[in-house]
């Protein structure tokens, strides 16, 4: 009898399940989960109103908070999405598929072996909550001990909930061959569900919010005079409706459909991606080049013994040539080619293609139907209103093509032929920050003409461009240049991307999670998240506050660049010309 251990399924799920041990990244998150468990055990809304922090209601309350404010899409498409993808990365496919292994078994593996692990990492947020129960505070009121309740919850809620993103997220980058189809998946799924929210279920009664709502987020609401009631919301139950449980069941069924999808579409040969490559004929069968043989010496090998006077008379001399390897100007030209490179490379992003009408659409989304704010004019309140609509989601683009960019040549294993050119570190550097800003930028570019042509199809005339200027060259861009040079310094600094996505999805929630309480000061928001107004755009007062304030963005976003290239990998120009020195000399005695 077979032993089920030994199967394919449970050899790539164990397989799985040890790599992700070894990372850097789950460790992050359970450390991150920990600390935001305590968090909301002591300054949470429960300390707040007098709630007791073991009752239905807060525990519903925080694992929904859980769910969808700490960033938890974004790290589940960082955990599911690049398991296949690594492996043809890695070249293993071969080797993988030589063993009497199914398409269904590896899939199957691969996803139920990420999820686990991402189901382990989620669970330490439940059980520090559940652990806070036997640690009470004096100010905090706890009733008598309960388990049931968190894990209950805790699968109904947030499990299968996490179960359908990361169905979503796997298929997507799994059949494009390409995680950032997952990360700009988690990026939009926030201006989405949020507009799906507000346009949607806010205007639907309660019932329907349970059968709609894929998260249930706004299922379990009170009324607001309650939240100052302890003993009405401690003895508040939380029960799940035949409808609800309805919804469970089909997110979990919509999982396997969109698995079944793939199992269907997966190939095991590699996409054919030549459609990105130009491919160059040098001659065609029609323009065939002949030498006569009364021209060639067979004693010299075919070297040439006469000429007419013809062919001698059209013979130019080519001059000498040395290139230009110094100096300020050939650097600059150095730049230019390395940004126009990246680029290129950037251009070729399959991705990139899904961004730009999700760029639009959420520009779209965050405009106002009216106006709201008398004091200023029309184009500063569209512009304002695009600004706030756009910060997350051109932020969170920053920060993964940075990483994809920053990591490209060390996958694809030409790291050290890049570092044997002759150009400087700041040079290999710059071009990736340059190359990301730009490609955000071009995004803004979009969202601001989305906003303008939204603008005038309102009637909402005239139309300043100055106005946009201003608001997206003082609020947008110096936020995307900081994100770009902290991104940058933090690859450099850890060089490993997957730690340095959960590094800066952590600190960023953390940041903004502060930025809503109120807690925006200047010297720790260098976005400006909450700082400004339309009206500050307008007056000469808010206009040099706010000036100032981007200067020292500026100055933050100058300090990352230069820590970043103090501590590349590739110190010295030195070191880089003794490695070429050497690679010579063995090229040379191979020859």
């Amino acid at each position: 009898m077979r032993n089920p251990l030994h199967t394919p399924f449970a050899a790539i799920f164990q397989n799985e399940v040890v790599l992700n041990s070894k990372r850097v990244a789950p460790y992050a998150l359970m450390l991150l989960f920990t600390a935001n468990a305590v968090l909301w055990w002591g300054w949470s809304a429960a300390a707040t109103y007098g709630w007791a922090i073991n009752n239905d209601y807060n525990i519903v309350r925080n694992l929904g908070g859980f769910l969808l404010a700490w960033g938890l899409p974004l790290f589940n498409a960082l955990i599911m999405g690049d398991p296949v993808i690594r492996d043809f990365d890695r070249r293993l496919d071969p080797l993988i598929f030589s063993k009497p292994v199914s398409r269904a078994s590896y899939l199957v593996a691969k996803f139920c072996a990420n999820f686990f692990v991402l189901v382990c990492c989620m669970s330490v947020f439940m059980l520090t909550s559940l652990a806070t129960q036997w640690f009470p505070a004096t100010r905090l009121t706890v009733l008598p001990v309960r388990v049931f309740p968190y894990f209950k919850h805790f699968f109904l809620l947030v499990v299968i909930s996490q179960l359908f993103l990361a169905a979503v997220f796997f298929t997507l980058a799994t059949l494009k061959r390409n995680a950032k189809f997952a990360y700009g998946a988690a990026v939009a799924f926030y201006p989405l569900y949020i507009a799906f929210g507000f346009f949607v279920l806010s205007k639907l009664p309660l019932s329907w919010r349970g059968v709609l709502d894929p998260l249930m987020f706004t299922a379990f609401q009170i009324p607001n005079d309650k939240f100052r009631d302890p003993k009405w919301v401690n003895e508040l139950v939380i029960t799940y409706s035949p409808i609800m449980l309805a919804n469970r069941v089909v997110l979990v069924a919509i999982a396997g459909i969109l698995l079944s999808i793939l199992y269907r579409r997966f190939s095991i040969a590699e996409v054919d991606s030549r459609e990105n490559f130009a491919v160059l004929n040098l001659s065609s069968a029609e323009s065939i080049a002949r030498v006569d043989p009364e021209f060639v010496s067979p004693t010299l090998g075919g070297a040439i013994q006469s000429v007419d006077a013809e062919a001698r008379a059209r013979i130019i001399q080519v001059p000498d040539v040395a290139l230009e390897n110094k100096g300020a100007r050939a650097n600059l030209r150095k730049l230019v080619a390395a940004t126009t490179l990246e680029l290129n490379l950037l251009r070729h992003e399959r991705s990139l293609m899904a961004l730009v009408p999700l760029s639009i659409f959420i520009s779209f989304l965050a405009l106002p139907f009216s106006i709201t704010n008398p004091g200023a004019s029309h184009s500063a309140v569209f512009a304002g209103s695009s600004a706030r609509g756009l910060l997350l989601f051109l932020l969170g683009v920053i920060v993964f093509y940075i990483g994809e960019a920053m990591h490209r040549d060390r996958e694809i294993r030409v790291e050290p032929v890049l570092w044997s050119t002759p150009a400087s570190n700041y040079v290999l550097l710059l071009s990736r920050f340059l190359s990301v800003l730009l490609v955000a930028a071009m995004l803004l570019v979009l969202a601001g003409l989305t906003a303008m042509l939204t603008q005038f199809l309102r009637g909402q005339t005239p139309i300043e461009i100055s106005t946009y200027l201003i608001t997206y060259t003082l609020i947008l861009v110096p936020s995307l240049a900081f994100t770009a040079a902290a991104g940058v310094a933090l690859n450099v600094l850890l060089r490993d991307k997957y730690l340095c996505y959960a590094l800066t999805i952590a600190l960023g929630s953390t940041l903004f999670y502060l930025y809503s309480q109120g807690f925006n000061h200047w010297l720790y928001n260098p976005v400006l998240y909450g700082l400004w107004t339309e009206t500050d755009l307008g007056s000469w007062d808010g206009l040099s506050r706010i000036i100032g304030l981007r200067a020292y963005c500026l100055a933050i976003a100058g300090l990352g660049l230069l820590l970043a290239h103090v501590f590349f990998a590739r110190r010295s120009t030195r070191r880089s010309r003794r490695w070429r020195t050497m690679h010579s000399r063995i090229t040379s005695n191979r020859c």
